[in-house]
Parts: C-alpha cells; structure tokens; sequence
C-alpha cells in the first residue's frame, strides 16, 4: 500500500504517495508515483540553504511567516500545524486555499557553470489537473515529477550546508555497498534533493531526507 502523508506535530500532512521496494537499515528505496509541484529556479550560489531561503522569498510573495532560521512560505506552515496563525495564501485571489504539504524539497544539480537548484513546494494531489497560478512576477514554475524509483536516507537536526554533503556522501556509499551500480558515482557529479519536514523554530523530533534518483543502479522497482 503506498504512503500519502506524514504526522506532524500530531496533525496529518499530506505527501507525495510513495510505496518502500527495498529496505537497508540506512536507507531504503521508495517507488513514488507521479506528483505535481511549483519550482524556484535559483542559480549564483554555492549554499543550499541560501538557496532555499531564496527560494521561499520567491514563494511567499508579500506575506510572510518568519522564523528563527529562514523564511516560512505562510500556505505550507499556516494555521495550528506550525504557527497558530492564520494567514492569507499567496496564490491569486481567485485560486483556493493551499493544504498543508510536505516536505520541502531542494534539488541539488551540478553544472560545469556551479550548481542550480530547484526549491518545490508540493501540490496536494485534488490540483493535479488544475494547478493554481501563482503570480507571473514569481518566475515559477509547474513541475510535473514521473513516477520513479528514489534512494533515501533519513537524518535528523537541521539540514545545513556541510551536513547534507555528508548524508549524500554517506548514501552514496551505501547504494554502492548494497546495490550493483556504477562505482564513480560521487557527490559532485549526481544531482541529489534535500527533504525538509518541519517548520525551523522545531529544534528536536526534526526529520530530512536525502534522496537520490537510481539511475545507473540494478534494482527492481
């Protein structure tokens, strides 16, 4: 049976829906069907987490929640869940209030001209077919992600630069350990993602993600 959503901070979130394939006691391999999301390209850095705070300057237009580490966009960590507070989305005033959605997800790719990420937001599965628009000021954009078959290791703390190399240095090793695939795969060629679950100021239960597509490895999905 596939997974939809997570618990957090006993409130039900939803999720991209997603079954396990393979489980090491380090990582495990989920097969995740097609899911929809907005994406931040943002490009002239080298830090994922400024990155990813760029990104959510992106999202949350001119409303925002702040926290104590970086911006919150206010329709993902609205209401109980994350702030007790109410805020209005930013999506045009014709478009519907967005669900409470997780994780987070920053997409590391590198590149001869330094790396790109892509900050996304994920879109409860009811707007699938219709996306909401946000404003054209924004530069985002609508991402539809293929079913595929996704490598991943769970950390806890807060996910910052010089740690989430080495989770993905770590989940490296252990695909190569486990798996058959190709043996060069490193960090500074394979694009990986950072998933986020909890609102920054939660300093203990946090929980990340690092996930890393199967390309080159033998497994069956």
């Amino acid at each position: 049976m596939g997974k939809n959503g997570v618990v957090l901070s006993g409130q039900a979130t939803e999720s991209p829906q997603y079954r396990v394939v393979h489980s090491e006691s380090d990582f495990e391999v989920r097969l995740y069907r097609e899911s929809s999301w907005m994406s931040a390209l943002v490009q002239e850095t080298t830090s994922f987490e400024k990155a990813t705070k760029d990104g959510f300057h992106r999202f949350s237009n001119t409303v925002f929640v702040f926290s104590f580490r970086w911006v919150i966009p206010c329709f993902l960590l609205s209401l109980s869940l994350f702030t007790g507070v109410s805020v209005h989305s930013w999506w045009q005033p014709n478009s519907s209030q967005i669900s409470i959605t997780a994780p987070v997800l920053t997409s590391i790719v590198p590149s001869v001209h330094g790396p790109e990420y892509y900050v996304r937001l994920y879109l409860p599965a009811k707007y699938e077919r219709t996306p909401p628009q946000p404003f054209t000021e924004l530069n985002l954009q609508f991402d539809k992600r293929r079913s595929q078959c996704i490598a991943v290791r769970k950390f806890p703390g807060f996910a910052e630069d010089d740690d989430i190399n080495e989770e993905l240095e770590t989940l490296i090793s252990s695909l190569n350990k486990h798996l058959n695939g190709n043996p060069g795969m490193s960090k500074e060629k394979s694009p990986y993602s950072i998933a986020q679950y909890n609102a920054s100021y939660h300093v203990s239960g946090r929980l990340n993600e690092v996930w890393m597509d199967l390309v080159g490895f033998t497994i069956d999905c």
